[in-house]
């Protein structure tokens, strides 16, 4: 498969303290919200994990949930994170040792799984097909690379469906603007199902949750982190963004701050037969 494309916007050329810094603290926030908890929870459970069974964990991050998966196959299975950025990965490892945990990580791209046909159980994969501009193409790979009956997760946010409030127009615009700009397919939460199908894959669940943050959640390495972007594109001006976190802090003091989006999650498996062409 030619001209691949990193499948995390989280790639960098090297790891930069201060942006992996910035990377795991958005996703430790995230990583702690109720309704990613619940997602990821119901997810585990319908995916179903056994011991001795072999895992892939697409754009593991810090590597949280192929802690989780680790643990489920037990020391007669294998639990693999794939993670294209180095400062990430560095942290995953360190954790899972700090853990005791035999989780493993390694580089990769969604595009070029760095595995055989058929060589695993259950795949599970949160929060990447929406950086990808070719995301039927990756998940085309996860169906090659499972075993027949082999079971596949995918989470996914759909970030038409940021809310933010308050905010003055010009502001919410604008960040609505660099969430939507940042990923290559934004509408990756609806499309979940559609994908799969198309992969030769059987859909057995769906679920979905939101994402959000209240006056004592709000969370400002995310936006913070947003607000930055839009400044460096034009879209605000610094003057602009200290009021924003202005209104947005007061808003909390006062129990009025909102932040939302809703993600969505489906599991299927791969019939028995042939392993599905990639083309």
């Amino acid at each position: 498969m030619a001209d691949h494309q990193p499948f995390s916007a989280f790639r960098v050329p090297d790891a930069d303290p201060e942006v992996v810094e910035r990377l795991v603290a958005v996703l430790d926030v995230q990583a702690a919200n109720p309704g990613v908890r619940r997602l990821r929870e119901w997810a585990h459970e319908q995916l179903a994990v056994r011991p001795g069974e072999r895992v892939l964990d697409i754009g593991s991050g810090t590597g949280s949930e192929t802690l989780v998966l680790a643990a489920a196959v037990g020391p007669d299975g294998a639990a693999t994170g794939l993670e294209p950025n180095p400062g990430l990965r560095a942290v995953a490892g360190r954790r899972a040792a700090e853990a005791g945990s035999a989780a493993r990580f390694l580089d990769g791209d969604a595009l070029a799984l760095p595995l055989p046909d058929g060589a695993v159980d259950a795949v599970r994969c949160e929060r990447v097909l929406q950086h990808l501009s070719d995301p039927a193409g990756a998940v085309a790979e996860m169906a090659r690379v499972l075993r027949p009956g082999g079971r596949v997760a995918l989470l996914d946010t759909d970030w038409s469906t940021l809310l933010l409030h308050p905010a003055a127009a010009e502001a919410r615009t604008a960040l609505t603007g660099v969430t939507l700009g940042n990923s290559a397919t934004p509408e990756a939460g609806r499309r979940l199902t559609g994908w799969l199908v198309a992969a030769g894959l059987t859909v057995d669940h769906v679920g979905a949750d939101v994402l959000l943050h209240d006056p004592d959640t709000v969370p400002w390495p995310l936006l913070r982190g947003l607000a930055t972007v839009a400044v460096g594109r034009g879209l605000l001006t610094e003057a602009q963004c200290d009021d924003l976190y202005a209104e947005l802090t007061a808003a909390a003091e006062r129990r009025a701050f909102h932040l939302s989006v809703t993600m969505f999650a489906a599991v299927a498996h791969r019939p028995d037969g042939p392993a599905p062409s990639t083309g």
